[in-house]
């Protein structure tokens, strides 16, 4: 894979293929960016560019202990279009791939961007009064222990099929299966806390670009109704629910989301560019 250098030197891996529209999968806590290799398929055999990046301490990029907030890597992202020269491009990030996006466009704003399609990620994950979209069980009396060890299981919503669809067809596309990172690590951990109190709703609100809001209907970690009340205020965004799916939805139903996204980047591609408005 080839790689840049990040302004607070660290090295991050990528992948850029095809011709046309630029774009750019980002993908979430622990994963690698092999994760996206089915849709990396898909896009190209419709005419896309496909971007795909190891997000610093994943996959092939980097391990370091600096940088591991969310201002970070939206930064990195940002510092992987300057290094690619990439303007009217349409960002897709799945579960914190999706608030990375946010981390991106609150410091450096819209003006590369076409559109963005954010995949089973609320924009806030501690549940209040006023936003009961969080992270299931999560709230401001264990704001400071809850993801202490990680993940925590919750309970709640779809039975993790040990094998998910499109999980299968990744490791017989890559011969293997993704190489997710331990989210317990020193080197992840400080990332997942950071994210845990973050609140992106007033960036999603001033979004001026068209934006899809893709939410699983048997969400392990929260509830579909995010998507909705995420989009509520912002006359550009949408959402669509997933039925049948877990969090993971590109493992659950990758033929489903596959639908879902081509179908927005051709009604995307149709309208004309607004980028660096």
């Amino acid at each position: 894979m080839p790689t840049f250098r990040t302004t607070d030197d660290v090295t991050l891996s990528y992948t850029d293929e095809g011709q046309g529209t630029p774009v750019v999968l980002v993908h979430g806590y622990t994963a690698p960016a092999t994760a996206w290799v089915l849709t990396v398929d898909e896009l190209l055999a419709a005419g896309y560019r496909a971007i795909t990046f190891d997000r610093r301490s994943h996959g092939e990029s980097e391990t370091t202990m600096h940088g591991q907030r969310m201002a970070r890597h939206g930064r990195d992202l940002g510092e992987l279009l300057e290094h690619l020269g990439l303007d009217d491009v349409v960002l897709v990030g799945a579960s914190m791939g999706g608030n990375t996006i946010w981390a991106y466009v609150d410091q450096f704003g819209p003006g590369r961007v076409r559109a963005a399609v954010v995949v089973d990620q609320t924009p806030k994950m501690l549940n209040t009064d006023e936003w009961p979209y969080g992270f299931y069980g999560y709230d401001a009396d264990n704001a400071g222990t809850y993801f202490a060890d990680g993940v925590p299981q919750t309970g709640r919503g779809r039975t993790v099929d040990p094998i998910m669809p499109g999980m299968a067809r990744i490791v017989q596309r890559l011969g293997a299966p993704p190489a997710f990172r331990d989210a317990t690590a020193p080197e992840t951990l400080a990332l997942l806390q950071d994210h845990a109190l973050a609140d992106w709703r007033d960036v999603v609100r001033r979004f001026p670009r068209p934006l899809l809001m893709m939410a699983a209907r048997d969400s392990q970690i929260w509830s579909c109704e995010h998507a909705d009340a995420a989009v509520a205020q912002n006359p550009q965004g949408r959402a669509v629910v997933i039925e049948d799916s877990g969090h993971a939805i590109t493992f659950d139903q990758p033929d489903r989301f596959h639908e879902v996204l081509l179908d927005f980047l051709t009604e995307v591609s149709a309208t004309p560019s607004t980028t660096k408005v």
